[in-house]
């Protein structure tokens, strides 16, 4: 492979190992998988063998393994963690994802170093101080569109990481405090309550109501699968689906999906390639609406728009599939095009707005479309809510779901072969795609074959059996000067012999990234004081935000001492745009604060026009943890 030609990296998420093995045969070049404590997932923990298994797998096709450590850390536990950091090294993973700067003040292995989502890398100047300070690897802010990105990409060296698929934080990532200060529960220690995703009504100052019970902090789910070329263009080159708890059908669909579009965009241009070995080739058509979505959105990557909101409902409506026409005693007909099937998911609203749903029993063809059978509740009667007229959607595709069950994909790696004379036999070389080389001699006679063609086919099939390995033949070259016979026997054994010499080199030329040396002396951090919304939670944080400059920390909003009502949410959503209501947009309205509005509890909604910015304010509500003790 060219070593001027650029990699892009197709980054998937794994809940477990099985996930992530099934994502690399699905064709990702890395995985990203929660550790067995400290990962923004609490429901996605794994234990180090289980990491170190899915290791063993990615490096045979040189993808790479990120191990996610990206919550706030006590000082009790940073100890446990810089342990926990030493035995994931020894595993095998390649990296680690991180959010808590104390870590760096901890005496680590030599692993590399991701920024995670939740430093909220907005700014040039932020991407720069990472860099330097010993980061490889950068997940910037969703939110930041394609000349943001042009600009950071242009003035640094740092690989830049962007979300291009699945749910959407409505606050910027790092600066979410709502759940901590409703529940005691951290998003930031990887506990979110997700009260974005509850229903709210939308009043003025004065009490007009503007909406009423519905999900306004919601967002539709991020889809930038028309953008990947600009994306590309723009600078980023590893391209991120969100989805650590989102079950297996969605990693292997849509890792599946984005491999076809990236390997199209690579097809095209010469100058990339791809991060790892091998070629999937998929046994079903990935389709990104089949799985869990709340309908879609490319956000703020070609600026501000209007509908990204996922008002209507935060679950996963599916697909229109047609109207209801008849009521049975037990079942309906609706009209529709679509094919549908037994155990498929249906939903619908009511005269409400509010989303209901069931499993479909028995689905007959009829004149007009299809008789539905749906599973019924205890009184054996039809839903209510369902009346002719009524808008039907699938959000479960039983086939489609089935074929994902099994079998769905194979990754081979591309070996060129060729059989040539050495002194006292012959050699066989084996090359991959990586240009990993290896030739493997055996001696035998040679003796002239009765039929010249006859036993050059047979060389030829004997090679290319390469079975149930992990590689095909791509190329096959007899290069030998004189029409020998080999025995089948013969060429079998030295095709094995080759290929477990092959899997050796392999593995030792797979060499893990190793952590960037930070600069020294210590650089400064941009900013010379840091307000709760910095995450400082521990001493060794804040040790590290002193070493490079910051004269004024203020402890993390958990620690427990923000007094007053304070920022909860800062998010480039804004409701006054969604609902008309945007200065910038009709003359004479002042973007007066908003109130929002779930049964008791009020928020005050305040614009920043000048950064296009809303602010959800609250007071502090219980605390939890003790405060950062000074050293």
């Amino acid at each position: 492979m060219p070593l001027n030609r650029k990699r892009i990296e197709l980054l998937a998420p794994a809940r477990n190992a099985e996930f992530g093995i099934e994502a690399i045969i699905h064709g990702a070049d890395a995985v990203y998988v929660g550790g067995p404590a400290f990962g923004a997932r609490t429901k996605a923990d794994n234990s180090v063998a289980d990491i170190g298994r899915l290791a063993s797998f990615a490096h045979r096709y040189n993808a790479r393994v990120l191990v996610a450590m990206n919550t706030l850390l006590k000082d009790e536990e940073l100890e446990q963690a810089r342990g926990l950091i030493r035995q994931l090294y020894d595993a095998g993973a390649d990296a680690l994802i991180v959010q808590d700067m104390g870590l760096l003040e901890l005496d680590l292995p030599p692993i590399q170093l991701h920024a995670s989502t939740q430093t909220n890398i907005r700014s040039l100047e932020k991407a720069r101080f990472l860099e330097e300070v010993g980061f490889s690897q950068i997940v910037l802010a969703r939110e930041l569109a394609l000349d943001q990105i042009r600009v950071i990409a242009n003035k640094t060296r740092i690989v830049l990481e962007f979300f291009v698929h699945g749910a959407l934080c409505v606050s910027y990532s790092g600066l979410c405090n709502i759940s901590y200060a409703q529940t005691g529960r951290s998003a930031n220690r990887g506990e979110c309550s997700q009260a974005c995703r509850l229903p709210y009504s939308l009043a003025s100052q004065n009490g007009q109501l503007v909406a009423a019970n519905r999900h306004l902090l919601s967002i539709k789910d991020n889809n930038q699968s028309d953008n990947l070329r600009a994306l590309l263009d723009a600078g980023i080159s590893s391209f991120k689906i969100e989805g650590r708890l989102k079950d297996l059908a969605y990693v292997k669909n849509i890792t599946a999906h984005y491999r076809l579009l990236l390997d199209e965009i690579i097809a095209e241009r010469p100058h990339y390639s791809r991060s790892s070995s091998g070629r999937s080739t998929f046994l079903f058509t990935p389709q990104p609406d089949k799985t869990f979505n709340r309908g879609s959105t490319d956000y703020f990557v070609k600026g501000r728009q209007l509908d990204i909101g996922a008002f209507d409902s935060p679950k996963f409506i599916g697909d229109e599939i047609g109207t209801l026409t008849f009521l049975g005693p037990d079942n309906f007909e609706v009209s529709s095009c679509a094919e549908l099937h037994n155990g498929d998911g249906i939903a619908w609203f009511d005269a409400k707005g509010e989303l209901f749903g069931t499993q479909v029993n028995r689905a007959e063809k009829c004149a007009d479309g299809y008789r539905l059978f749906p599973q019924l509740s205890g009184a054996k009667r039809l839903p209510p809510e369902l009346r002719p007229g009524t808008i039907i959607y699938r959000n479960r595709d039983q086939e489609f779901e089935r074929v994902l069950a099994k079998k769905s994909a194979h990754r081979r790696i591309p070996l060129h072969l060729r059989l040539f004379e050495s002194g006292d036999g012959f050699a066989l070389m084996m090359t991959d795609d990586q240009g990993v080389s290896v030739v493997v001699t055996t001696s035998h006679c040679q003796q002239p074959a009765r039929n010249a063609e006859q036993a050059r086919t047979s060389m030829r099939d004997c090679l290319g059996r390469l079975g149930e390995s992990i590689y095909f033949a791509e190329r096959i070259g007899i290069d030998l000067a004189g029409d020998w016979f080999l025995p089948a026997a013969t060429l079998n054994q030295l095709r094995r012999d080759t290929l477990a010499t092959l899997d050796a080199a392999r593995c030792a030329a797979y060499q893990r990234p190793l952590r960037r040396p930070p600069i020294e002396p210590p650089v400064p951090y941009p900013e010379q004081s840091l307000d709760y919304l910095a995450g400082v939670f521990n001493t060794s944080a804040r040790a590290f935000y002193a070493r490079h400059g910051v004269s004024v920390i203020e402890p993390a909003y958990e620690c427990g001492q923000v007094k007053g009502e304070v920022s909860l949410m800062i998010t480039k959503h804004c409701l006054r745009y969604s609902f008309d209501l945007c200065p910038k947009q009709v003359k004479g309205i002042r973007p007066e604060p908003m109130i929002l509005i779930n049964g008791k509890e009020k928020l005050t909604l305040r614009f920043d026009c000048k950064a296009c910015e809303m602010h959800v304010i609250g007071k502090p509500g219980k605390q939890h943890t003790l405060p950062v003790r000074e050293r």
